[in-house]
């Protein structure tokens, strides 16, 4: 079937469809159900012979409009949190494997650039760090605690340092995203570099065991947010530049990789 007699014997029940989804008085939620199902089986028929036509995108958005409008009072049971950590969370990472998987690289690589590179040049790790922070530290190896400037704090001081450090770092790199993941890209790098030359600083003052122990076991978790932001944000970006059939918009809400 072409395109124009799709949409001229269709276009009716299209039109129908919009008008009671604007409906300030609400729809009739099996009427709309049934709808739906059809709409979604004209999306399935365009998305085929028609894939990068205007019609399926106009059949994506009133699609994913009907899905809202269904959806939005819907209520959770009280076991969801249970489901989402056992089934939904777990999920969601192996439809986001690739990107995942291209976030920890991107880190890893910038790691092994930072500390190659502080291997080579003398005072790129002052770059990185910081002149302050770095003579801070020989002072404190020289004192015998090299590790003493996360011990200026309390413990419940030092616990929200870390804590805000950490969700600043994440939520920057995912907004990096919009920037159609060039920000992300630039953050994963930056931050890959700067923890490759602090683990090789360790390693030139002789300390690589005390300064793997606190980075690699004690930032477990701070490395897999900053990766997992990562991959949040390469999401976003991959989104916005390949939307595929969709809408820019579109795609950027739709839960796929």
């Amino acid at each position: 079937m072409r395109e124009a007699a799709f949409v001229k014997q269709n276009k009716e029940k299209w039109a129908l469809f919009e008008s009671l989804l604007t409906q300030k008085g609400g729809t009739n939620p099996d009427h709309l159900a049934d709808l739906f199902v059809q709409i979604t089986d004209d999306l399935s028929f365009a998305r085929t012979f028609y894939p990068d036509s205007k019609t399926t995108k106009y059949l994506n958005t009133i699609a994913a409009a009907t899905h809202q409008q269904i959806y939005r009072n819907k209520k959770e049971k009280r076991s969801r949190i249970f489901s989402f950590w056992q089934y939904e969370l777990p999920l969601l990472f192996r439809q986001s494997h690739r990107l995942l998987l291209l976030s920890l690289s991107i880190f890893l690589l910038s790691a092994a650039i930072g500390a190659i590179s502080a291997a080579n040049d003398e005072t790129f790790v002052r770059l990185i760090l910081g002149d302050r922070y770095v003579n801070m530290t020989i002072e404190n190896i020289k004192n015998g605690d090299p590790l003493a400037v996360y011990k200026q704090q309390n413990e419940l001081g030092m616990f929200f340092h870390i804590t805000f450090n950490n969700v600043k770092v994440s939520f920057t790199e995912f907004v990096g995203g919009f920037l159609f993941s060039f920000g992300t890209v630039a953050l994963l790098f930056y931050n890959g570099v700067m923890l490759g030359s602090f683990q090789y600083f360790f390693i030139q003052e002789g300390l690589f065991w005390q300064s793997f122990l606190v980075i690699w076991i004690h930032g477990t978790i701070e490395i897999s947010a900053v990766v997992i932001a990562g991959c949040a944000g390469l999401t976003v970006g991959n989104a916005i530049l390949f939307p595929g059939t969709y809408s820019r918009s579109q795609s950027f809400t739709q839960d796929r990789e």
